[in-house]
């Protein structure tokens, strides 16, 4: 019996489990949803429904550049061991080396493109049931740079963290001195340029409270908090901080000194905004002795 779309959709909605899978399921059940529940769930391959509510806040970054594009994104797992597995790391390649082929320039884009004969949505599903945990990309961006410009890419811990940067006028080696320092010290803006009014109002309120609290007089309020707001903006600046591996010179200063200019950059820290469950091991024994 022919298949219709939307019974497939339904299947993968219930147990989670790929597209091919659940359709393969539909065929050989003719149809039965409940059948084809059982169906998947003796395969295996419906493992992945009950991991889909878990929480993947570990897992590795990578980035990756080919001509004039690279892309930067995050793939977590439940956990950090199964993180350092050779299947995980494999999927790692295998994700990269796809998408940068790809045409996709953010997340939706990118679960989209076609992976080995399959979706990169359900791959990951795939994964998923085979390997044991939950496994989901995100923060996906796609960069474009020109000709006379170079990339810089650096990976810390295997990927725990990576950094990419655009530099114009140099060689890699520069652009790769940049992204160590972003990663090592993670700037929040490129220049004052990129603060918007909204925060820097914010941080100076906040700079005029702590000195009216520590009973600065108030004819000397207003000057204080310039300066304190100077040398803050200054601090989460990448062309104002300190150059790591030379204090003695600001990031910019070391750039042009090499003839460059810092055009861009990107700092992707595995599980960077993900709320992590905290197990309480303890209250989970004594719910299951009751």
């Amino acid at each position: 019996m022919a298949i219709s779309a939307k019974l497939v959709k339904e299947l993968r909605d219930k147990t989670g489990a790929g597209m091919m899978d659940c359709k393969k399921a539909l065929t050989a059940t003719d149809g039965d949803l409940d059948k084809a529940v059982d169906w998947l769930r003796e395969k295996g391959i419906a493992k992945a429904e009950k991991k889909s509510g878990r929480i993947a806040a570990e897992g590795l970054c990578n980035a990756v550049e080919k001509g004039n594009e690279a892309i930067v994104f995050e793939l977590n797992s439940e956990t950090d061991f199964v993180a350092k597995n050779q299947q995980f790391l494999d999927l790692l390649d295998d994700l990269a080396n796809t998408l940068i082929d790809s045409d996709a320039t953010n997340e939706v884009e990118a679960l989209a493109v076609d992976m080995n004969g399959q979706t990169v949505a359900d791959a990951l599903v795939s994964a998923t049931a085979k390997i044991g945990e939950k496994f989901s990309l995100r923060r996906f961006t796609r960069v474009n740079k020109s000709d006379d410009e170079s990339f810089g890419v650096y990976k810390h811990m295997g990927g725990k963290i990576v950094a990419l940067t655009v530099v114009k006028g140099v060689d890699e080696e520069v652009a790769r001195d940049v992204a160590m320092h972003v990663a090592a010290i993670n700037p929040k803006y490129l220049d004052q340029s990129q603060i918007s009014d909204e925060v820097i109002a914010h941080e100076k309120e906040v700079l005029t409270n702590e000195a009216l609290n520590e009973g600065k007089p108030a004819n000397i309020v207003e000057k204080m908090v310039m300066g304190r707001l100077n040398k803050y903006l200054k601090e989460i600046c990448l062309v104002n901080q300190p150059f790591v591996k030379n204090p003695d010179l600001t990031v910019e200063k070391y750039v042009k000194q090499n003839g460059g200019e810092i055009v861009s950059f990107l700092r992707l820290e595995v599980g960077e905004g993900i709320e992590k469950r905290v197990e309480d091991f303890a209250s989970e024994v004594r719910s299951q002795m009751k």
